[in-house]
């Protein structure tokens, strides 16, 4: 379901993931504290809400002081290096810091009741990793992390004390501190976030969110900071370490997708990996909203066309791109099915 947009791989000599050092000299447990300390007055996204999260109260994102997870499963529809024979341990946080009007997660995102009763404790947290890790998952891969990105770090700590030795992936919105994520640095192996807009305004209209453009890039910037431009992959094949950079191609170029690669080349490098993805579909209140007539349908081959050619005119050197043809049929996540919520990646299974 992917195509490469390059094949140039970079062996990695990686022995461990960076967490183990920093768990072994007790800088990890440290981290853990720092970020701990932001929940008091909830700094922890640009969302700046100050609520008490440690007391349980809640703002913008509906987050208290548990995480909260949807499901946890062996997923197959992530990028091939990070999919693997086995899958990504991907681990599916409930709420979420957008309002994303066509969220294809909404039934987890945005369903803040039902989702209080899905909080685990971070000993839980942790023994779901080490149960994915069991499996023969190939990383743990947490989805929507950045509102409980202390509570993330916090069983991590307490998975490597059981010897979790396999790569975090931060698979995010990209509405994320610079200080928390100065504070990752090392704690994370892979950085996968979306850039969702080239234009605040369209953040604010589709994902209800303020200096959306300003605040991801600010964020994707020092994510490149940490990883630079490089992919470095293990002997098997599949990333250890490094930043690919989620572009969704939306309905009347809404994501403004040439502006974005435009601004990866300019400020950060031609050879940072991007991922252009086609497999927008109208869901949530784009589906049936008449405010968000825009978002109401797939896009268009022709729309998709533009995205790739200014993806070869930008001169992108590394990264994927999804089909066209099918990409909008598949990745349909039903999370009532906790277990196995997308079925429709069956066919990515290795048999």
């Amino acid at each position: 379901m992917e195509t490469v947009i390059t094949t140039s791989h970079t062996a990695s000599h990686i022995l461990a993931p960076a967490y183990r050092a920093l768990y072994l000299s007790g800088e990890l447990a440290r981290r853990v504290d720092s970020l701990n300390a932001l929940l008091v007055r909830c700094t922890v996204c640009p969302h700046d809400c100050l609520n008490n999260r440690v007391h349980d109260e809640r703002a913008v994102c509906h987050a208290g002081r548990l995480a909260a997870v949807s499901s946890y499963t062996a997923h197959f529809g992530e990028e091939p290096p990070l999919v693997g024979t086995k899958g990504a341990g991907n681990i599916f946080f409930g709420n979420c810091n957008l309002r994303c009007v066509y969220c294809q997660n909404f039934q987890i995102s945005q369903t803040y009741k039902q989702q209080r009763t899905n909080e685990v404790t971070p000993e839980r947290l942790a023994a779901m990793m080490t149960e994915l890790a069991g499996r023969g998952c190939h990383n743990i891969n947490f989805v929507s992390p950045t509102h409980y990105a202390p509570q993330m770090a916090h069983a991590i700590l307490l998975a490597a004390e059981q010897g979790l030795n396999l790569p975090i992936v931060y698979n995010t919105n990209a509405y994320d501190s610079v200080e928390v994520l100065k504070l990752l640095d090392g704690i994370v192996d892979v950085y996968l976030p979306d850039l969702k807009y080239a234009d605040s305004n369209d953040g604010a209209v589709y994902s209800k969110v303020r200096g959306y453009t300003e605040h991801a890039r600010s964020a994707i910037a020092e994510m490149y900071r940490q990883m630079g431009d490089e992919l470095m992959y293990g002997e098997d094949g599949l990333l250890k370490r490094g930043l690919v950079i989620r572009l969704l191609v939306l309905p009347n170029d809404l994501a403004g997708v040439r502006e974005s690669l435009m601004w990866i080349r300019e400020k950060l490098s031609p050879r940072v990996a991007v991922s252009l993805m086609a497999q927008y579909y109208a869901t949530n209140k784009a589906a049936t909203d008449e405010r968000y007539t825009l978002l109401s349908r797939r896009i268009t081959e022709r729309e998709w066309m533009r995205a790739v050619e200014a993806l070869e005119d930008c001169g992108m050197e590394e990264g994927w791109m999804q089909e066209y043809d099918s990409a909008a049929h598949y990745y349909r996540p039903n999370f009532d099915d906790r277990d196995v919520p997308f079925k429709d990646v069956r066919d990515f299974e290795a048999g």
